[in-house]
């Protein structure tokens, strides 16, 4: 099957449970840890820019139970039972985008987002920053669309239609430019 077209993730494989302080307490099957108010587990978003200081905006495949269709970061999701943050960063940029490079570590945080009846996001998230290349070629089995945009276009965007985004996507960005500025600066011009 085509690189481009395969099923990468199903609401049966297993995701780690964690505290408030990232401390793995079990593992819970996707669905399960989706379902109505969720429940905490282990995330990752990622955030790439190209040699032009853009990022790389991914709008979600429509068929995705939360949030699908909307605009959000580079690469999202979760390490499996048995998965570094590492191991899980790079199958998924792999799974989603068909390329692999080096990222940095930045934060992670905790939040909560209810996707109305489909269930909601309760997550200990990781954030990422890295580049990306002219080979990523998008799995249209998670995203429908990709595109570069500048820091500037990007923060005008949330200006006139936020309700566009993933919830963690605005969060996460407005933290970047605000208490990690600095890390992002070398990955973008944020004038």
């Amino acid at each position: 099957m085509n690189d481009q077209h395969r099923i990468v993730s199903s609401e049966c494989e297993e995701l780690i449970l964690v505290d408030r302080e990232d401390r793995n307490i079990g593992f819970i099957s996707k669905a399960d840890a989706h379902d109505g108010a969720g429940v905490l587990h282990r995330a990752f978003s990622l955030f790439l820019f190209n040699d032009d200081g853009e990022l790389l905006l991914q709008q979600r495949a429509p068929g995705k139970r939360l949030w699908g269709g909307y605009w959000s970061n580079s690469c999202c999701s979760h390490p499996r039972r048995g998965e570094s943050l590492e191991l899980a960063t790079t199958r998924r940029l792999q799974d989603e985008l068909n390329f692999d490079t080096e990222l940095e570590h930045v934060y992670w945080f905790c939040y909560e987002a209810q996707f109305g009846d489909a269930g909601s996001e309760n997550e200990l998230c990781h954030v990422y920053l890295g580049r990306t290349s002219s080979d990523v070629r998008p799995n249209d089995s998670e995203i429908a669309a990709v595109r570069y945009v500048s820091p500037a276009q990007l923060q005008a965007e949330f200006a006139e239609r936020p309700e566009r985004f993933t919830p963690w996507f605005l969060q996460e960005w407005r933290e970047l430019t605000t208490t990690y500025r600095e890390q992002l600066g070398r990955y973008c011009d944020l004038a």
